[in-house]
């Protein structure tokens, strides 16, 4: 039997909807209209260029943080136009402390050196003769998500709770490389990474980690590193805060200690309720923001839609992911899309039916270790409100019943 006698000759696109959400085999679609161009009269378009460009109607752009001076500013990836796993190199999240440093790769050195039986000078050519691998790993600035410190503000978007986060695919050298050509002294129990940025950028980094996961990375998302991610080479320290990930690196020392460094204890420490200071808490914790529909954005209606966002770990793999359309009362799992990689954003999905009264919606995240996102009230009350960094509260948004989405407390 044809299709038209099976289907009305018109659907309702809340029809549709509903028709795909119960699985229906197919659905007849009224005649496409014609579009703009084809009113005007087809013309020949744009001719190839030397470097690929997003169409002019793709305006997601990152949203610069307010800082009093641009060269120790950041800025944010807008997670909620992303539709998959991985952030477009342009739209991966900067934070830089004394600007963005104009580098030849020609002139560029790393140095090994320190408590090593032959220091080592490398080139990048000499790097890239290393044996490369490729890896997708998440960078996150350890402030990310700071806002949650203080009580929501409804205008405030899945960029602005949870931007400096982005993932990436990562091609370069593993460090335990360089270290082996260097040969590691005994006595060395950690190394200082220095960046080649005005500010001398400096990490201490315990040995064991650089011998494990850590790479000397020089390509991003198949191309070189672009110059506010590190060109022409950067260190790339998985799941680890992305302050330790050093930007334009330049020297590799191997030391017996940490070196207590102005960016390891004038900053990126947790003051705690007592007035101490938690020190090296360099792993990020489960954390997951749902994207759509997310703060800022607005649901034309009710019926179906898709629940969807990003979730992800410094401790390994996503295990789970739970959400909730009642703000935490009851809880769902989520669908997890492959592939599901250790240290690396994973997206979820949930289908949903919206029945037009208000909602809120949060997910979770458990991670293979068994970490569990925490309330924002269950964190403040181990951690107080007086620290900046590590902030992995859960994320809550208001559905109002006229489709308006806004930022909330859970």
């Amino acid at each position: 039997m044809p299709l038209r006698d099976t289907f009305p000759a018109r659907r309702s696109r809340r029809g549709f909807l509903k028709a795909a959400a119960l699985g229906s085999a197919a659905v007849a679609l009224p005649p496409l209209p014609v579009s703009g161009q084809e009113r005007a009269g087809r013309t020949l378009g744009a001719g190839v260029s030397g470097y690929g460009r997003r169409s002019r109607f793709e305006v997601a752009t990152r949203r610069v943080r307010g800082v009093r001076y641009e060269q120790a500013a950041g800025s944010l990836t807008p997670l909620q136009d992303l539709d998959g796993a991985i952030t477009p190199s342009a739209l991966h999240f900067e934070r830089h402390h004394a600007g963005i440093p104009d580098i030849d790769p020609a002139e560029h050195r790393v140095a090994v050196d320190g408590l090593v039986d032959r220091p080592l000078v490398f080139t990048m050519a000499e790097l890239r003769r290393l044996p490369a691998v490729t890896r997708v790993y998440f960078i996150e600035c350890s402030g990310n998500g700071r806002v949650k410190w203080s009580p929501a503000r409804p205008d405030t978007d899945a960029q602005g709770a949870f931007g400096m986060t982005s993932c990436s695919e990562w091609t370069g050298a593993p460090l335990s490389a360089l270290l082996r050509e260097a040969g590691v002294r005994d006595e060395a129990r950690w190394l200082v990474a220095e960046g080649a940025d005005a500010c001398r950028m400096t990490r201490s980094v315990p040995l064991d980690k650089a011998l494990d996961d850590v790479l000397v990375a020089y390509g991003q998302n198949g191309e070189a590193l672009r110059p506010a991610q590190g060109y022409p080479v950067r260190l790339l320290i998985p799941g680890w805060e992305g302050n330790i990930s050093i930007k334009w690196l330049r020297r590799i020392q191997l030391v017996d200690r940490a070196w207590q460094t102005r960016e390891e204890t004038s900053k990126y420490t947790d003051l705690m309720p007592n007035g101490e200071a938690r020190q090296f808490t360099f792993v990020m914790d489960a954390k997951s923001v749902i994207t759509r529909p997310s703060g800022g954005q607005r649901l034309d209606g009710p019926g179906f839609h898709q629940i969807s966002g990003l979730a992800w770990s410094g401790r390994g793999k996503v295990r789970r992911v739970e959400v909730s359309t009642d703000g935490g009362a009851s809880w769902t799992e989520a669908r997890l899309q492959d592939p599901v990689l250790p240290l690396a954003h994973t997206r979820f999905r949930l289908d949903w039916r919206w029945d037009g009264s208000p909602a809120t919606l949060v997910s979770r995240c458990i991670d293979e270790t068994g970490d569990r996102q925490p309330t924002r009230d269950a964190l403040i009350a181990v951690r107080g409100t007086r620290s900046s960094y590590h902030n992995n509260a859960l994320q809550g948004w208001r559905v109002r019943s006229d489709g308006r989405v806004e930022n909330v407390d859970v």
